[in-house]
């Protein structure tokens, strides 16, 4: 059962269990809630979870949990500005390579018991 309690022990235990389902499907945890600070007009950006997939592809992670789908469903709150805060922070995280891997942005979406994993759910503009 999934546990329902303040909105951070939401957000927690969707990552855990997020991350739980994403190694049952061979993926690999590299880096978890990876943050970047912000500025006076930009805000702070974090990635939830950031794995490596099977063919070597680096992939960020929205994790977004809701108790249900009743007002559009958690995928649905990955809107355009938490897009761009995404890839910034992605942008960021990339600059220690000194060549890039192929990426990737997924959603993982959890409405209620329901778990949505949306590979390449958008795209960095």
């Amino acid at each position: 059962m999934f546990g329902w309690g303040s909105k951070k022990d939401t957000g927690d235990a969707g990552e855990a269990r997020a991350l739980a389902h994403l190694q049952r499907q061979g993926l690999v945890l590299v880096e978890r809630n990876y943050r970047v600070g912000g500025g006076p007009r930009r805000p702070a950006g974090e990635i939830d979870l950031i794995v490596r997939d099977r063919d070597g592809t680096l992939v960020v992670v929205e994790v977004r949990a809701r108790r249900s789908s009743a007002h559009g469903g958690a995928a649905a709150t990955v809107d355009a500005a938490k897009q761009r805060r995404l890839v910034r922070a992605a942008q960021h995280y990339l600059l220690q390579f000194s060549s890039l891997p192929a990426c990737r942005f997924d959603v993982v979406a959890i409405d209620g018991e329901t778990l949505h994993w949306i590979q390449g759910a958008f795209e960095a503009a």
